[in-house]
């Protein structure tokens, strides 16, 4: 008998396709895990300050939240560079076990203090990002990279996945708060599913054979660092998923504060937002790789700007000086009713103010401002009057109540973009710097991670500032402003050094007819 013949380079290529699918589909799974239980202080701090089992002010309740978004941004570039040394596969799996000690050990913890430290152990999982990006990219070099990052990067929905599952899991482990130390098992079920998560992705993936560990220097490296392109990328991150992590956390007490909605409606229309925009990085993926990626980003940035102004416009009720009523001669006030004032045979019609306000929620469905007038009576009965002496000032009222469900229509919109930035961001990095993935990648996803942690904070302190919960929305649009511009202006550098005959062809007039 002859032996076996060797694999055939077509089988070959058939067996790494699969390959990489695999691995696509496996890092997909791993990443919403991980995203899950990065997210997870959010639904837990919340539950437990309510429920009044941690005595947390207000500034110890911020920083719990923050804390893990703060840990996976930092640990994002040394995942990276650790990805790029002993391949995607090996640093993923260890990623996973390591972070399911200090998830697991939250069940533990007695005191904020120990609640703060093991939050900034398992933030480590908002690093998983880094190292995914650079082990799919080492099974997808060329075409269809975009796709497969995309695919990738829905992960995202694990916020959802926590914000929506987690206050029921919560209250199923405390039997509705009959039995409130239940909260402790929440974090081990999340510690359990890393660890089976882990096993699950080494057993079934595999490193790719073409993977060689990078030995260059550290500084070396680090290069990309130098590199100006690396920070406009991670600018446009620093928007599309620093503002998605912000907003994943404070869309819900804004639909509390803002629109007056119960907590569990608020989680519901909140995960309008989360959810969309984490499955739709695939799709943007996809479109980066048809039409190009700085295409999608013109779109993207545009479409968030539009959004964000559309938002600024608060809830409101304005009052400002309106048309009065005046005396058009002179003589003796005789009689003042709801309608009218008479002076001496003439009767004047004036509007009289409300007597209560209209509710809440029956304003709260107007789309457009309503506009009212209200008269102040300033005379009574006997008073002598001149020509064009006012009897009663005016008042308009302008009433916005800001469509509750136009507003979930913009952010939804406002999600989605941010979904399909997210992909394209990251469809730059392996056209630019395909020898530095990890460290590129890490680099970019610090600065995003970084909006995640600082975004919240900032809108606390706007809000204290302009009292206007619509603050968070002027700030988005002033940075995508910031990053639309940048990347226009680099554009039009580019194209008259590269193309300086096309460049001139805009500028120069048309030729008059002889």
């Amino acid at each position: 008998m002859t032996k076996q013949a060797a694999v055939t380079p077509p089988a070959a290529a058939k067996e790494d396709q699969r390959a990489a699918r695999l691995a696509v589909t496996m890092s997909t799974i791993a990443f919403t895990i991980c995203f899950a239980v990065w997210m997870m202080n959010g639904v837990l701090v919340t539950y437990l300050d309510d429920a009044q089992l941690f005595a947390f002010s207000q500034g110890q309740f911020g920083w719990l939240i923050g804390v893990p978004v703060l840990t996976g941004a930092l640990a994002r570039l040394p995942f990276g560079i650790l990805a790029d040394r002993y391949g995607g596969r090996r640093v993923f799996t260890l990623l996973m076990f390591g972070a399911a000690l200090p998830t697991y050990m939250l069940g533990s913890v007695t005191t904020v203090n120990g609640f703060f430290w093991v939050s900034l152990g398992f933030g480590v999982t908002g690093a998983s990002f880094a190292v995914g990006v650079t082990y799919i990219a080492s099974w997808y070099r060329d075409r269809g990279i975009g796709t497969a990052l995309g695919i990738f990067g829905a992960g995202n929905a694990g916020a959802a996945v926590t914000s929506i599952l987690g206050p029921r899991l919560l209250s199923w482990l405390t039997d509705e708060g009959r039995r409130p130390e239940g909260w402790r098992d929440f974090p081990r079920i999340y510690a359990g599913a890393l660890v089976l998560t882990a096993m699950l992705f080494y057993l079934t993936t595999r490193e790719r054979r073409s993977h060689t560990a990078d030995d260059r220097p550290l500084a070396q490296r680090l290069a990309p660092l130098k590199n100006m392109r690396v920070w406009r990328f991670g600018l446009y991150y620093f928007v599309v998923f620093g503002g998605f992590v912000a907003l994943s956390q404070w869309m819900l007490p804004y639909y509390v504060n803002v629109y007056e909605m119960p907590l569990a409606t608020a989680g519901l229309l909140a995960a309008v937002f989360s959810f969309p925009s984490g499955v739709v990085r695939a799709f943007g993926g996809w479109l980066s790789d048809r039409l190009g990626a700085r295409r999608v980003m013109y779109w993207v940035l545009g479409a968030i700007l539009l959004c964000c102004l559309a938002l600024c416009v608060p809830r409101m009720k304005i009052l400002t000086p309106g048309r009065g009523v005046m005396a058009k001669r002179q003589g003796v006030v005789t009689a003042i009713d709801e309608r009218a004032i008479t002076v001496d045979q003439r009767r004047y019609p004036y509007r009289a103010p409300p007597t209560s306000e209209p509710p809440a929620t029956t304003s709260s469905l107007g789309l457009l401002p309503s506009v009212t007038s209200e008269h102040a009576v300033l005379v009574k009965v006997g008073d002598a009057v001149a020509r064009r002496d006012l009897l009663a000032r005016g008042t308009t009222r302008i009433d916005f109540a800001a469509n509750v469900w136009v507003f979930t229509a913009l952010v939804l919109i406002l999600g989605i973009a941010m979904g399909i930035g997210k992909a394209a961001v990251y469809r730059h990095i392996p056209d630019y710097f395909p020898d530095s993935v990890g460290v590129t990648g890490g680099i970019v996803g610090v600065l995003g991670g970084l909006g995640g942690f600082v975004c919240p904070i900032l809108f606390g302190e706007l809000l204290r500032l302009t009292g206007l919960w619509t603050s968070c929305w002027m700030f988005l649009a002033a940075v995508t402003f910031a990053a639309l511009v940048w990347m226009h202006l680099v554009i039009q550098r580019l194209l008259a050094e590269r193309a300086p005959e096309l460049s001139q062809v805009f500028e120069r007039p048309r030729a008059e007819p002889s």
